[in-house]
């Protein structure tokens, strides 16, 4: 089946006073994309990620974040002094800045410093990782078979809706299968319409010369084989589309030459209910790519 680009799952997990929530979200992309959000303080965590995600999605823009809490308990929480040095300069720098243009600042409190960013963090470098570590990398295949799960569904919808635009441009090839008869005798008593007023008016014009010219010209206007190929195409991205799996770029190819071969018969049709068609396959197309953006 299909899978979209796009999709979103969230877990979350306990393993005694620690508690956490995953979360991975993706959005389209021409490549694969992957950033993680993860605590710096966990280690053993975002190799197994990256292994398993890389193993489920080759296309789109994929975020994993992590967000970790631990129970309030003695020695669980500790000032980083690093951060509050950093977190110290930046105040006395933007204090300075105020009191130089004559702005009064409120001065932050303890409690105002305490609850920026960094500044405290649990006392986790003590204590035994290892547990905690494997439960985390122990729910990742649970949040991507959700992640999986939601991308399948959205990729379900985006094959009906293909499988829909498809029958429309097939029809409209068998349309235009039909107006190239009506073409052919419209071109016909063009053409011989043409001849006879070249021979009227030349003097000493060869027939058989001018009529190779004009069957030149209709040569020209040939669009069987745009036709041909255009149900071709119409062939090949059902295929696509039944064999499922990681095939968003190769339609995104096959969209391009659907419209190549729509410009072409437009180009080429010099018949109006011709050209009609052409116009029309073109913005299925158009729609087509629409949806095709956003198959993995």
């Amino acid at each position: 089946m299909l899978h979209s680009m796009t999709g979103f799952a969230t877990l979350k997990g306990q393993e005694g006073p620690w508690s956490w929530t995953w979360d991975i979200r993706a959005v389209n992309g021409r490549g694969f994309d992957l950033r993680l959000k993860l605590p710096d303080w966990i280690e053993g965590v975002e190799i197994e990620a990256r292994k398993l995600i890389a193993a489920r999605i080759s296309r789109g823009n994929v975020t994993l974040g992590l967000k970790i809490g631990r129970e309030a308990a003695e020695g669980a929480v500790q000032i980083n002094a690093v951060a509050l040095d950093s977190v110290l300069a930046v105040l006395a720098e933007i204090d300075h800045a105020a009191q130089a243009r004559g702005v009064a600042l409120s001065r932050p409190s303890t409690v105002d410093v305490a609850a920026m960013r960094g500044v405290l963090e649990a006392s986790a470098h003590d204590e035994n990782l290892a547990p905690l570590v494997a439960r985390l990398v122990a729910g990742l295949p649970e949040l991507l078979a959700g992640f999986d799960a939601m991308r399948a569904h959205e990729g379900a919808a985006l094959a009906g809706v293909l499988a829909d635009q498809l029958a429309a441009v097939e029809a409209l090839v068998a349309e235009a299968g039909t107006a190239i008869e009506a073409r052919r005798e419209a071109q016909g008593e063009a053409l011989r319409t043409a001849l006879a007023r070249v021979l009227d008016n030349s003097d000493g014009a060869e027939p058989d010369r001018v009529a190779q010219e004009l069957a030149m010209i209709a040569v020209k206007t040939d669009v069987r084989e745009e036709i041909d190929r255009l149900g071709a195409h119409v062939a090949q991205a059902r295929n696509l589309i039944a064999e499922g799996g990681p095939c968003g770029r190769k339609l995104d190819f096959l969209m391009q030459e659907f419209n190549r071969e729509a410009n072409t018969l437009c180009a080429k049709s010099q018949f109006q209910e011709l050209t009609r068609i052409g116009l029309d396959i073109k913005a299925v197309v158009d729609q087509m790519r629409e949806q095709v953006q956003n198959v993995e």
